[in-house]
């Protein structure tokens, strides 16, 4: 009794695509009748007919496209199966372990890591959030390989570090507020502002703009997730300071403008460890970095004149 074969199931598969038993032996490399008689034997195996003949070409049966269902199925086991013969032969794939701030999570590594999925779709990379002096302690102790902080401080001797862009903090407001047509800001002027903050701590990250000034803010809501700190600003009820590493995620409804005080910029910053052996994965990451740290200042630029 005959049986279906794996090269009897792909010429099947040719024959129903292009509606041609010539053509298919052309796709394969077969002799035609080498074809028709592959067609036979699983329509023998089948035990009807599986193909319609008319002078036009051939049509597959009902039976025919049962049989094709499954035979797209076999035979793209069999293709995942050789995939996987060549990884083992390739080796495992590569491997990297980035970490981020939250807002450098935001819009600059989900640009680098798009970049290089294009150029190692392969790799896997593993990505960890937290605060910046944690991640420098990960990437001290060789727990990540690289990530992008924000004004590290009590660098170890053997970490390196690569600055990516110098992050000016902003002032959101809502678009139709007084200062909503200005280009830059003096933190004296913004005495009377409701704020909201993620702390009601003065010395807190992004209050450090106006740390030398002689008034305290007025901290009108508490909010650490940014969705709700722009969504409070964008109704109306105060105004916060963002990083411009945040600006693209920033929604319509909230202007952007600079804070004209010397301590309201931040360095972000890429750190790794020195000496380590040279990884391309590594070094490709850092070059995507490179690139979408110089597009999203070029796009802050545009923005705020």
């Amino acid at each position: 009794m005959a049986e279906f074969t794996i090269v009897g199931l792909r010429v099947l598969r040719e024959a129903a695509r292009h509606g041609s038993f010539s053509t298919a032996a052309e796709r394969l490399g077969y002799t035609q009748s080498a074809v028709s008689r592959q067609i036979g034997l699983m329509e023998q195996a089948a035990g009807r007919a599986l193909f319609v003949r008319h002078a036009r070409g051939v049509a597959p049966t009902a039976a025919g496209k049962a049989v094709l269902l499954r035979a797209e199925a076999v035979l793209g086991e069999i293709e995942a199966a050789r995939q996987d013969l060549h990884a083992l032969d390739a080796g495992p794939p590569a491997r990297l372990r980035v970490g981020a701030f939250s807002t450098a999570m935001a819009a600059l590594v989900p640009r680098a890591l798009a970049d290089l999925a294009e150029q190692t779709p392969h790799a896997r990379i593993l990505l960890r959030e937290g605060l910046s002096a944690r991640l420098l302690i990960a990437v001290a102790r060789g727990r990540i390989d690289a990530a992008v902080v924000n004004r590290p401080q009590d660098i170890p001797t053997d970490i390196e570090m690569i600055p990516l862009l110098d992050d000016p903090l902003l002032l959101a407001i809502p678009s139709d507020h007084t200062f909503a047509s200005r280009t830059s800001i003096e933190p004296e002027e913004l005495v009377d502002e409701p704020w909201i903050a993620g702390s009601t701590e003065r010395g807190t990250t992004l209050l450090g703009a106006w740390s030398d000034s002689s008034w305290k803010p007025h901290i009108a809501f508490v909010a650490r997730d940014w969705v709700a700190k722009l969504g409070l600003v964008a109704a109306g009820l105060g105004v916060t300071v963002i990083p411009g590493i945040a600006a693209p995620t920033v929604p319509s409804g909230i202007a952007l403008v600079r804070i004209d005080h010397p301590s309201a910029q931040r360095t972000t910053t890429l750190v790794q460890r020195q000496g380590i052996p040279d990884e391309p994965l590594l070094r490709l990451f850092t070059e995507a970095l490179r690139d979408a740290a110089a597009e999203q200042s070029a796009e802050l630029r545009r923005r705020i004149r």
